[in-house]
């Protein structure tokens, strides 16, 4: 190790009562320091994405968020409703360490020669608790940045761009040619429809709002239905058919636009169709749920054929299933088109202490469309 590490760092933790009550907490932590094939990174800025929000807060009301303690110290507190609480189970009484990604610089290192290698360079790195500022993690998980780029600007460089590529990598290996995605003005609809269009891909984005379908017109996409719209069924029948799409990752989770889009997918082939078949089209059409932005249960009609699949889709499994070597071909992708393809906008950046405080957390917990936050845990706490 080249360079001490600070004996400890403040660090953001979220807490399930068995009163009913969710807590967010700064607490100091110690540093240790790094083995030999380990680094400490000081974290300079790490996203609250839609899964962080959920390890946060879980199924607590944000509506009646209330701050207490002192400004270095603060506490934020929000309900859980009675009927929430089952599923709150297996995380009483356990403060959970939030934030899957960020990036900073390395500030210490082990004795092996591939820690040492990222001394003083910037990084970005995935595996929870970056809502820290300091964390010690294996060399080869790290994410070394171009020397232009910034800890903001590499800091949603995992959850996301691997996500997008790994939607267009599973559609390729599972035979389809083109892909639906929803939820599409978010910055990782954004990244997507830059891989497409990069890639020759044919992409049908899904948005809620014509706003939102403004943004990625101008963007370039070339196939965007709002699900607002009175036409939402004709039109996304008639994207399918240009793009002949039939694998779609769905970002809402609830509700009934997971069946939606299987039944155009079928309405879509039935166009072409050669032939009638009692039991639909024999081409297999697929649903991946990634995402949970519609908490309502999962409804559908069955009006696609037999030949369909709908099931889960998350990074983390995806990465394990397809090996180290095929990730780190994603991973270098996601290094060389950083400032460009990968790209990610916030609307703007806070400290930890912000972080629990209520007016910011009725920002960033819309989870909409340009209100997605950066936080600095080494900016002042005020």
């Amino acid at each position: 190790m080249a360079i001490d590490t600070p004996r400890s760092g403040v660090q953001l933790f979220s807490l399930v009562k068995p009163s009913g009550e969710l807590e967010l907490s700064l607490q100091r932590v110690a540093v240790a320091p790094p083995d030999a094939h380990e680094v400490t990174v000081r974290i300079e800025a790490a996203p609250i994405n839609p899964s962080d929000l959920w390890l946060m807060f879980g199924t607590a009301d944000l509506s009646a968020v209330k701050l207490s303690g002192t400004p270095d110290n603060p506490v934020a507190t929000a309900p859980i409703p009675v009927s929430a609480m089952g599923s709150m189970a297996g995380r009483l009484n356990t403060p959970l360490a939030v934030g899957n990604e960020g990036a900073g610089v390395v500030i210490a290192a082990g004795a092996s020669t591939d820690a040492q290698a990222l001394l003083g360079k910037t990084v970005a790195l995935r595996g929870g608790a970056m809502y820290a500022q300091y964390r010690n993690l294996a060399a080869d998980q790290c994410l070394v940045l171009p020397d232009s780029a910034t800890a903001a600007e590499g800091a949603s460089s995992s959850v996301n761009p691997l996500t997008a590529l790994g939607m267009v990598e599973t559609m390729q290996r599972e035979g389809h040619t083109a892909l639906v995605h929803t939820a599409a003005a978010s910055n990782l609809g954004q990244m997507l429809n830059r891989i497409c269009l990069k890639d020759g891909i044919g992409l049908v984005n899904i948005v809620r709002r014509p706003e939102q379908a403004d943004l990625l017109r101008a963007a370039g996409a070339a196939h965007v239905c709002d699900s607002s719209s009175d036409t939402f069924g004709r039109n996304l029948t008639d994207a399918l058919v240009a793009t002949g799409a039939t694998i779609a990752f769905d970002a809402t989770g609830g509700g009934t636009l997971a069946g939606q889009i299987l039944g155009c997918m079928e309405a879509a082939l039935n166009r072409t169709a050669k032939e009638y078949s009692r039991y639909g089209s024999t081409t297999h059409k697929q649903v991946y749920l990634y995402g949970g932005l519609d908490t309502r249960p999962t409804e559908f009609a069955r009006n696609f054929g037999m030949a369909w699949g709908m099931g889960g889709w998350l990074l983390t499994p995806f990465l394990q299933q397809i090996g180290n070597e095929a990730a780190q071909v994603l991973k270098r992708r996601v290094a060389a088109e950083l400032e460009t393809t990968f790209a990610s906008h916030y609307a703007g950046e806070l400290s930890l202490a912000d972080a629990l405080r209520p007016e910011w957390i009725a920002l960033y917990g819309r989870r909409a469309t340009r209100s997605k936050y950066l936080i600095n845990p080494n900016c002042a706490l005020t």
